[in-house]
């Protein structure tokens, strides 16, 4: 598509937008239940393109993509008529006799651009909250995840008229042309770099964006923590979909004290979770292409391998890597890792913990394994993160009763239930004065009488 031809979709999704078609909760509802059953329908359909995409299997596509996603529906058809209503607010005296609320409306139309990590999960969740918070959509899902887009296109397509919901593929080129547009907020996830494009194109039109990037995410291992079952959850959380996870755990910062009982741990749990050879689990997912694979096998320094370190490269695959003896200098910690290696780093104060985690760029997520309260009070309060856990890894994303969002060079706004809701929603302010009554004090001519009174009400 040209220039000419986005801009006339946009305005076919403007116009329709304006007929207050999307606005009565029965066609939020109506669209949110076609999508429901489309999915339920065509799960299989789903998690094969995921498989082909990452490798994903069956399970990790329902689990970790299709299941939340319709988790999300079910929630925001539960819930949706509570969100939408009217917000009642206490009126101050000065604004006596009136009433005072917040409506949320819909912000118009919207563009959502997703990763190819999690490709459907990633692009529908959003839209969920978007579609039930009234608003028309764009969506541009990742051409590094074809089979996925193609999934995503038949069914956006089948479901919903291209004046409500539209599906745009293609790459780099169609990204900007799209981001030349002038939509009512963008909603983006994926790397910085391509996130800093997103926000210099959104300050053109003064469009509000969400950011979901991602960075170097600690998982801190205190002495106090129960090893075993941190190693356990860290390398489920972090080789999940090869460790192309944004929330994954990046890196390990250990007490010194633990760092070889915890090794030995994570190598354990590796054959346990993976088997001994993990390259022949058709269960463990694959790099979504050969330029990410080379970058990651760029980043292990074999004189630095505790275990794993093999790689298939037909296969895209390479094996759960454990690396020891890792400094900030190393090359692996120089950026996002994004794969699954694991380098673990030491600590020998609580001090010298915080001092590590703030002194580089703001993470996505945190995680601290500790049985100490202290401590745990300690990190949460001082250090700056997204969001996280303590005591486990990602699942603190896949909650609707809590939003999901970065800081600072992790990305900025949230989503998940209401707050995706109130994302994709534009909160007004209202007083409703009766009329009844008409207080004079405020009207002209200002004399030293009514000043007197106006100071004494306002104090």
């Amino acid at each position: 598509m040209n220039q000419l031809e986005f801009h006339a979709l946009l305005q076919n999704q403007r116009k329709f937008f304006f007929t207050g078609a999307t606005l009565p909760l029965q066609f939020r509802i109506a669209a949110l239940k076609k999508m429901q059953a489309y999915i339920k329908q065509n799960e299989k359909e789903i998690t094969d393109a995921l498989t082909a995409d990452l490798g994903k299997s069956a399970l990790e596509g329902f689990m970790c993509e299709v299941g939340l996603v319709l988790s999300e529906i079910s929630y925001m058809l539960k819930n949706i008529k509570k969100f939408a209503a009217d917000e009642k607010k206490s009126t101050c005296m000065t604004n006596f006799p009136a009433k005072s609320f917040l409506r949320k409306s819909p912000r118009g139309v919207v563009l959502i651009m997703s990763p190819w990590n999690y490709p459907f999960l990633l692009t529908i969740e959003p839209l969920v909250d978007a579609l039930a918070a009234g608003n028309t959509a764009v969506v541009k899902p990742s051409a590094y995840s074809p089979n996925t887009t193609r999934v995503i296109q038949k069914m956006l397509t089948e479901c919903f008229a291209p004046e409500y919901v539209t599906v745009v593929t293609g790459g780099r080129a169609e990204n900007q042309s799209l981001l030349e547009q002038r939509f009512d907020y963008i909603f983006f996830t994926g790397s910085h770099a391509v996130g800093r494009e997103v926000m210099k194109k959104a300050a053109e039109h003064f469009t509000p964006v969400t950011l979901e990037l991602g960075g170097k995410s600690p998982c801190i291992v205190d002495k106090t923590a129960d090893i075993s079952l941190a190693a356990k959850r860290i390398v489920w959380g972090k080789f999940l979909n090869c460790g192309q996870t944004c929330v994954a755990p990046d890196y390990i910062l250990c007490h010194q004290s633990v760092k070889t009982e915890l090794i030995t741990a994570l190598k354990q749990q590796i054959v346990v979770q993976f088997g001994v050879v993990s390259l022949a689990n058709n269960s463990y997912g694959k790099i979504i292409n050969k330029k990410h694979f080379d970058r990651i096998r760029a980043l292990i320094d074999p004189s630095k391998i505790a275990y794993g370190g093999k790689s298939d490269a037909a296969l895209l695959k390479i094996e759960p890597t454990i690396m020891d003896n890792v400094g900030w200098n190393d090359l692996i910690m120089k950026q996002e890792i994004f794969g699954p290696v694991l380098p673990v780093l030491t600590y020998a104060t609580d001090e010298e913990l915080i001092k590590v985690v703030n002194s580089h760029a703001r993470p996505l997520a945190l995680y601290l394994f500790t049985s100490n309260k202290e401590l745990e009070d300690k990190v949460l309060s001082r250090c700056s993160f997204g969001g996280g856990c303590v005591n486990d890894t990602i699942v603190h994303m896949a909650t609707h009763n809590m939003g999901f969002g970065g800081v600072g060079e992790s990305g900025m706004g949230a989503y998940h239930g209401k707050v995706g809701f109130d994302t994709f929603s534009n909160t007004k302010s209202i007083v409703n004065k009766k009329t009844w009554l008409d207080v004079k004090m405020r009207y002209q001519p200002y004399t030293s009488a009514k000043e007197k009174k106006l100071r004494k009400f306002l104090k």
